[in-house]
């Protein structure tokens, strides 16, 4: 797959962008959804300059990104302790 041009509207503004053929639809949801929120923040708050609501939009969505980051951490803890009692299980077992 290759690369291919589009164009992609944040806030009223265009940005060009090089993406991969296969990320292209993930970008353009993305914009979709950052368009989204910074109209919803718009309506619902007494913001009005375009900078104030993509700072917002952005920790909204870093904020997100770091409670899934730590979900998946604590995930992943979770398992290896399965497995290194999985393990001791097995290797008394086996020992016997």
């Amino acid at each position: 797959m290759g690369e291919i041009s589009i164009k992609i509207t944040i806030s009223d503004r265009i940005y060009p962008l090089k993406v991969n053929t296969e990320e292209e639809e993930i970008v353009r949801r993305a914009a979709k959804i950052i368009n989204e929120r910074i109209k919803d923040y718009q309506e619902n708050y007494a913001v009005r300059d375009k900078q104030d609501l993509l700072s917002m939009a952005v920790l909204h969505y870093a904020t997100a990104v770091l409670r899934v980051e730590n979900k998946v951490q604590d995930q992943d803890s979770a398992v290896a302790e399965k497995v290194e009692e999985l393990d001791s299980l097995l290797n008394g077992f086996f020992s016997k």
